[in-house]
């Protein structure tokens, strides 16, 4: 029986039950019309879509479509297709670990991350010849522990979050000891390795929107005693691939694990098109260095950035910590 047709039998039903006088509506093979204007009705209703509350119940003919919020508005033009993941920023805390918003600064390490954030985008929206896969998508990695890569990490996504025209989305990779949110001030719970270990979990539905309107955040999720494979699985490659591929606007930061102390940044590698190497000044090994690259040989794209320098009097650009080192 088509959606018609069911219609029309509904409306003889309510008619006999109400004892309506009038003849019954005519099957819908014959061609004699069957019900009249109700029947539009009863149509409009069949076909409605599912009451946003996730029930059957459909709106009557007529009604006005629900309204949409600018929050819902805001996520949807975020690519995150979930109204509600949103969190604010606690930029206090960041000032306390000496990391400032650099849209609204022009502190020392703003000055110094706007000239390290310059290579960084012309590698990343290169054409031609000089076009590298991947280019928009960059790794913040370091030999060791305690050498600044976090730090940098979100300096460099903040920074690169006050271009005009750009989205950046800074991804949490460091799922043994994540600490981006937490240094934001932001507290989470689903993240990059649930959504690689639940095929049914989709990764707009963990990401976060910040209150910086073009920064938006991948948390690293739970902890998982698989994390190297499920880095190295091919729903990983899948979901880089789509992120690489879904967002030409959008650069993508991810925060990995010390690369001497984890297997995971060797195979992130493999994914990314550019590297910024964090080294930490008068402290990193030479031997820890050439080590950390050789693991990170999946990328041909490697800079590198001496972190915790000392300007050195009136002769220092910038008299500051950071210094970008050069490029492999």
């Amino acid at each position: 029986m088509s959606l018609i047709e069911k219609a029309a039998e509904r409306l003889r039903q309510s008619r006999h039950k109400k004892g309506d006088a009038q003849a019954p509506a005519q099957d819908m093979e014959t061609d004699t019309p069957a019900a009249p204007a109700d029947q539009a009705e009863y149509t409009a209703r069949a076909d409605a879509p599912p009451a946003r509350d996730g029930t059957d119940a459909a709106a009557p003919a007529g009604a006005p479509p629900p309204a949409v919020t600018p929050a819902e508005k805001a996520d949807d033009r975020a690519g995150t297709g979930v109204p509600g993941n949103r969190a604010r920023i606690r930029f206090d805390r960041l000032r306390a670990e000496g990391i400032s918003p650099h849209h609204e600064t022009h502190t020392q390490s703003a000055e110094e991350f706007r000239l390290i954030k310059r290579p960084i985008l012309l590698n990343a929206f290169a054409r031609g010849p000089n076009k590298i896969r991947n280019g928009h998508l960059i790794m913040v990695a370091s030999a060791r522990a305690g050498e600044g890569k976090t730090f940098c990490a979100l300096n460099l996504a903040l920074s690169l979050a006050a271009e005009r025209d750009l989205n950046v989305l800074l991804v949490d990779a460091d799922v043994t000891k994540p600490e981006i949110c937490a240094r934001m001030g932001i507290e989470t719970k689903r993240g990059l390795m649930d959504v690689l270990s639940d095929d049914n979990l989709d990764l707009s539905e963990v990401l976060i929107r910040t209150d910086l309107e073009n920064l938006s955040l991948l948390p690293a999720g739970q902890d998982h005693p698989l994390v190297t494979e499920l880095l190295a699985s091919e729903r990983m490659e899948r979901l880089v691939e789509e992120m690489a591929s879904r967002y030409r606007d959008r650069v993508i930061v991810f925060d990995s694990p010390p690369v001497l102390m984890s297997s995971a940044p060797g195979v992130l590698a493999l994914h990314m098109g550019q590297v910024l190497f964090v080294v930490e000044a008068e402290k990193t090994s030479q031997a820890a260095v050439e080590s950390a690259l050789t693991l990170l040989g999946g990328c041909d794209h490697i800079n590198m950035l001496l972190n915790k320098t000392h300007g050195r009097g009136k002769s220092a650009k910038f008299g500051g910590r950071y210094g970008y080192y050069g490029a492999k």
